[in-house]
C-alpha cells in the first residue's frame, strides 16, 4: 500500500450559531479583512447576522460579492486587486462553492507578483498565503480542504485545476443555521450531491483506511437524515446531523477524491452555468450502476449504511438486489423532489455535452477515478444519462 500521510491544518468548528463567533475567532489572524460573500445571503437576510460579529469586535472589513458568474479567473483577478489595494490581513469567504473557491484563490496568491494566469497554467505555488477563514453555507463544498480548486478560465471558458499552498484554510466554521433557509428542491439536490461526493470518495483509487472511516460515518449520518430515523444514541436534530455529515464528506473528499459525476458536473457548470448539484444528482444512479460492476462490496457497504433494503420479491441474488434498490432509491428521491431525471431536461444537447466530456478527460483528477476512463467512455456515460 502507499504511505499514508495526514496533516492536520484547519481549525474546524461545528455547531449551531458557531458563525456568531466569527469576529472573535478572526482576531487571531488580524484586524483587517476582505469578506467574499455570496450575494444570495443578503437576499435571505443572513449576511447582516453573520457580519455583525465582525462589527461587534471592531474589525475593519469590506465586502466583495461580485461573483455572479461563478469562480472565474476574471473574478479572482478583480478580487485580488481589491484585496491588495486594501492591504488586508486575511480573507473571509462566506457562501457556497463558488464563493469559497474564490476566497481560496485570493488568499493563496495575495502576495504574488506574478500574473495570476501563470498559476492557472501550471506554475506551482511560490508565495506565502494570507490566512483564509471559510464559512460554508451550502451542503456540499468538497474542495474546502483541498490543495487544488476548480477555476473557470475566462480566456476559453474551460475548467482548470489551480494548485494551492498547503495548509491554506486556517479556520472552517460549519453552522447548521446557515443552511435551513434553502428551498426544499435545492436542499434535496444538494443532499444528493453530498451523497454522490461521499460515494465517489469511497470508491476512488485514492481512498485509504482513514478516508473510508470518515466517509462511512458520514454515510451513516446521512442515512438517519434522508430516512428520517433516529436511534436512542442518535437524537440530534436533522440539521445538525446533516452539517456533521457535510463536514465529514468535505474532509473525506479532500483525503480521497471526487469522481466522474463531480468532474462532469463541474465542466457542465463551467460551460453552460447549469447547477452542479442538479447534474450530479442526475448522474449519480449511473455512477452506482457503473461502479457496482467492479467494486460491488464497497457499493453494498454504502447502501447498508444508508439503510437501503433490497426488494424481497426481486429475482436477483441479495447483492444485486441491494444495488438495484440503491439506484432506485436515488431515482425516487429525484422524482419526489421534482428534479430533472435526465440530462436532456437541462436543455443540453448531446453535442454540447460531448464538449464537457473532453474537458473532464483533460483534468488530472481522471487518474483518481475508480477505473480508467477516456473521453469517449465519459461521453458514453453521458449518453446513458441523457
Amino acid at each position: 500500500m502507499q504511505d499514508f500521510t495526514f496533516r492536520i491544518s484547519p481549525n474546524v468548528i461545528l455547531g449551531t450559531y458557531a458563525s456568531s463567533r466569527l469576529g472573535e475567532l478572526a482576531g487571531e489572524f488580524g484586524s483587517k479583512f476582505m469578506v467574499i460573500i455570496d450575494p444570495i445571503l443578503k437576499e435571505v437576510g443572513l449576511s447582516k447576522k453573520i457580519l455583525q460579529s465582525l462589527t461587534d469586535r471592531n474589525m475593519e472589513f469590506f465586502i466583495f460579492n461580485d461573483i455572479i458568474d461563478g469562480a472565474t479567473s476574471k473574478t479572482v483577478e478583480q478580487a485580488l486587486a481589491l484585496a491588495r489595494n486594501a492591504h488586508v490581513h486575511g480573507i473571509i469567504a462566506i457562501g457556497g462553492g463558488k464563493t469559497l473557491i474564490t476566497g481560496q484563490a485570493v488568499a493563496a496568491y495575495f502576495n504574488s507578483k506574478r500574473d495570476f494566469y501563470s498559476y492557472l497554467d501550471g506554475t506551482l505555488p511560490d508565495v506565502q498565503p494570507v490566512p483564509l477563514l471559510s464559512v460554508p453555507t451550502t451542503l456540499c463544498t468538497p474542495f474546502i480542504f483541498n490543495d487544488f480548486i476548480p477555476i473557470t478560465d475566462s480566456r476559453n471558458f474551460k475548467l482548470r485545476l489551480l494548485k494551492l499552498p498547503s495548509a491554506l484554510c486556517k479556520l472552517a466554521i460549519y453552522d447548521p443555521n446557515l443552511t435551513v433557509t434553502l428551498p426544499d428542491n435545492q436542499n434535496a439536490s444538494m443532499i444528493l450531491e453530498t451523497l454522490c461526493t461521499a460515494f465517489e470518495a469511497y470508491v476512488s483509487r485514492r481512498a485509504n483506511f482513514f478516508s473510508d472511516m470518515i466517509i462511512e460515518k458520514a454515510m451513516e449520518l446521512l442515512g438517519y437524515v434522508i430516512n428520517d430515523t433516529l436511534t436512542p444514541s442518535v437524537t440530534s436534530p436533522h440539521e445538525i446531523l446533516l452539517s456533521q455529515a457535510v463536514c465529514l464528506v468535505d474532509l473525506g473528499a479532500a483525503i480521497s477524491s471526487v469522481g466522474a459525476a463531480s468532474l462532469l458536473s463541474l465542466c457542465i457548470n463551467t460551460r453552460y452555468h447549469i447547477s452542479r448539484s442538479l447534474s450530479t444528482a442526475i448522474l449519480f444512479p449511473y455512477i452506482i450502476e457503473d461502479t457496482a460492476r467492479f467494486k460491488q462490496e464497497r457499493v453494498e457497504k454504502l447502501a447498508q449504511l444508508l439503510q437501503i433494503k433490497p426488494d424481497a420479491a426481486a429475482g436477483e441474488n441479495a447483492a444485486d438486489a441491494l444495488i438495484i434498490a440503491f439506484e432506485e432509491s436515488i431515482r425516487q428521491r429525484i422524482a419526489k423532489a421534482n428534479l430533472p431525471a435526465r440530462l436532456k431536461e437541462l436543455s443540453l444537447s448531446l453535442e454540447r455535452l460531448a464538449v464537457t466530456a473532453g474537458d473532464a478527460a483533460d483534468l488530472d483528477l481522471m487518474a483518481q477515478l475508480p477505473r480508467s476512463m477516456t473521453a469517449d467512455e465519459l461521453f458514453e456515460f453521458i449518453k446513458r444519462a441523457w
